[in-house]
């Protein structure tokens, strides 16, 4: 056997292979016997005519369907040998089969390319840090004692602190009702910011049984003569109260706090406390991410180029796959691939490019990902999760994990050789609106 291994491009290789006869004349044979099971020859029952006669009848057209089938079993058994490591489906580019001579073939198959990465060290980074303010710590406290509020019946509308059920009633410009555009029994909740502010200031001070006007403004785009035009409009409706609830606030004390929390916290002070933590814990969360993608971003910038397009296109395959499967655990009933293909295309190809700077920048720095590693790993986690360090070795295989897991050193490696500049949230905000 004969193989070369052509370079079509950076990301492209074609294997180029000739095989004598002898290297291929068993697998032929074998075959010529699978084939000989469908084939059916007057005087002979289906599939026991002799080899000889079937070779004679159809050797020619079963010898050339086979020579493909033999070309694609020794490309995969030399891509094992070889270590190829081809990243998209091969494509047959040139086959040629003479009988009882020889058997040669091309294959040409998409790798990742070698990149000499550069600049991902020593730059500036920039980290935007977020802090839990005092008034974060008391919306939450509001929406907690909002959903511990009760209702009572009332007969005026005082303040905000109220919900009412009320009719509406669309009117025109000249005050009259215009017929068929009436709601009935509305729910309106005065707290609620999404609520007309009209409406809102109007209700307050009206009993049961009484009515007021509110204005809605309304502002929408329409095409005229190929422009974007913006029409104002303004819709006034009358309204009549029906009932009136006044939303009743529990106190934030100490019976509050035991009961919201089954007793984990006694006082106010130390549930805030809590209530802070946890808000900083979730800004930490989204600061390190948006921080994240900042670096690798600054990475790929760096070294941008194009991606094998097949590598490009399995990427896509697996999130859509991915998202398909959480919308079935979602409930939901349809899922267009089509539209989950076109939206996640540029999120595929970033992928493709950060997966190969990725593994050149860690074949460059000698980081690399051992089986000791993982076994340690797996030492530590079969304990958490309580499964024995085999299943746990094998889950890893199966997921890659040592891919993920030589991400994560290649990504420590990142932090430590480039410099991060933390940036307050509101500072930074402040110089966004200044630039």
């Amino acid at each position: 056997m004969e193989t070369k291994i052509n370079t079509i491009s950076s990301s492209e290789h074609e294997l180029e292979v000739t095989l004598g006869y002898d290297e291929i004349k068993n697998d032929l044979e074998k075959i010529f016997r699978e084939e000989g099971k469908k084939i059916s020859i007057p005087g002979f029952r289906k599939g026991k005519a002799p080899v000889s006669m079937i070779k004679k009848m159809y050797g020619d057209a079963i010898e050339y369907q086979a020579s493909e089938k033999i070309a694609n079993k020794k490309f995969w058994e030399i891509v094992d040998e070889q270590k190829l490591n081809p990243i998209s489906t091969p494509k047959m580019v040139d086959l040629n089969y003479e009988k009882e001579s020889n058997l040669s073939f091309k294959i040409r198959y998409e790798v990742k390319p070698e990149l000499e990465v550069k600049d991902y060290t020593g730059q500036e980074v920039k980290k935007v840090v977020f802090t839990a303010t005092d008034d974060m710590i008391e919306e939450e406290v509001k929406h907690l004692l909002r959903t511990n509020a009760v209702l009572e019946d009332a007969e005026e509308v005082e303040d905000k602190n109220c919900q009412l059920t009320v009719d509406l009633q669309k009117i025109d410009t000249e005050g009259n009702p215009e017929a068929g555009v009436k709601s009935e029994n509305i729910n309106v909740d005065l707290t609620d910011e999404r609520v007309n502010p009209d409406l809102v200031n109007n209700a307050i001070g009206k009993k049961t049984g009484e009515t007021f006007q509110f204005t809605f403004h309304n502002d929408r785009e329409i095409e005229e003569n190929g422009e974007k035009k913006t029409i104002h409009e303004d819709f006034t409706y009358e309204t009549t109260i029906k009932s009136i609830k006044k939303i009743v606030l529990p106190e934030f004390n100490d019976e509050f706090v035991k009961k919201v929390t089954k007793e984990k916290f006694s006082n106010p002070e130390d549930f805030k406390k809590d209530i802070k933590d946890g808000i900083q814990k979730y800004y930490d969360r989204q600061s390190e991410d948006i921080f994240l993608n900042s670096l690798l971003n600054m990475v790929v910038k760096n070294n941008d180029f194009e991606p094998p397009h097949g590598y490009v296109h399995f990427m896509l395959d697996r999130m859509v796959k991915i998202e398909e499967e959480r919308a079935k655990r979602g409930g939901q009933k349809r899922f267009d691939a089509k539209e989950a293909s076109n939206r996640l295309h540029k999120q595929a190809e970033w992928s493709a490019k950060w997966q190969i700077i990725m593994e050149n920048l860690a074949k460059k720095e000698n980081i690399s990902v051992d089986e000791s590693e993982l076994k340690e790993l797996a030492e530590k986690e079969s304990a958490e999760m309580n499964i024995s360090v085999e299943k746990l070795m094998k889950y890893y295989q199966d997921i890659n994990r040592s891919e993920s897991l030589l991400e994560e050193k290649v990504i420590d490696f990142l932090k430590k050789n480039n410099n991060i500049i933390e940036v307050n949230s509101s500072e930074n905000q402040t110089n966004e609106n200044e630039g």
